[in-house]
């Protein structure tokens, strides 16, 4: 089974989204049987690198004080009953293109350590709340999970791998999609939204059933040949 999931390393229901997910596997027993695809969708493509104010400060201003410290706190405590912990009213949005364009290189060589570093660049925003535009927040966060520093470097200092986030993004546009997370099973059956376990696992046994029903009905043959 393949998973493909549109996401941004900023979007806090695109993290607490993969992790129902992923309890979702494990429930069901097939977590091995599922290859995860990490599609790119930056929520801000025009985000500046550097940033001039914390996640709070734009809460307040849409939304006033009382009411953004109460969506703030509804956002972490829905973190928190996954075992995410956010300190989201604190975080400061940036840039993500570069984020993108690394996990995609790294991707390119090895699946299993982009994956480790998109979890990392998730928690060093929600968590740490550090500056994912920053070069150099990159490159610790890339070298301490064992990446080459110099390769790091490479791809951050050029422009390689920008067109495959954006294609990732016209991709989703094209599904419909204005909005992360958005999760993609077998190219079948699409899921917007954190939504709950329960109806992760609903679309999953479908996608498994489906699955079955395939592998049971094998190729048949006759004298027209075999279908």
């Amino acid at each position: 089974m393949i998973i493909q999931y549109w996401s941004d390393f900023s979007c806090p229901f695109c993290y607490i989204a993969e992790a129902r997910l992923m309890k979702a596997l494990e429930n069901l027993g097939i977590t091995e049987q599922c290859r995860l695809d990490f599609r790119s969708f930056r929520l801000n493509p025009a985000a500046k690198k550097v940033p001039s104010h914390p996640i709070f400060d734009s809460y307040a201003k849409r939304y006033g004080p009382d009411m953004a410290a109460m969506q703030i706190g509804r956002i972490e405590a829905m973190a928190a009953g996954e075992g995410l912990e956010f300190h989201y009213g604190t975080a400061l949005n940036s840039n993500t293109m570069d984020a993108h364009r690394l996990v995609k290189h790294i991707k390119s060589k090895d699946r299993k350590k982009a994956d480790e570093l998109i979890h990392c660049l998730y928690n060093a925003f929600f968590r740490d709340n550090l500056v994912l535009a920053d070069h150099a927040v990159l490159e610790d966060i890339a070298t301490g999970i064992g990446i080459d520093a110099a390769d790091v470097d490479s791809v951050l200092n050029g422009k390689d791998y920008r067109a495959d986030v954006e294609a990732d993004e016209n991709v989703a546009h094209r599904y419909g999609v204005t909005a992360v997370p958005f999760f993609l099973v077998n190219g079948k059956y699409g899921i917007h939204g954190a939504v709950d376990v329960s109806e992760f696992e609903q679309v999953l046994k479908r996608a498994i059933d489906e699955e079955d029903a395939m592998d049971m009905m094998g190729s048949v043959c006759g004298p027209d040949g075999c279908h």
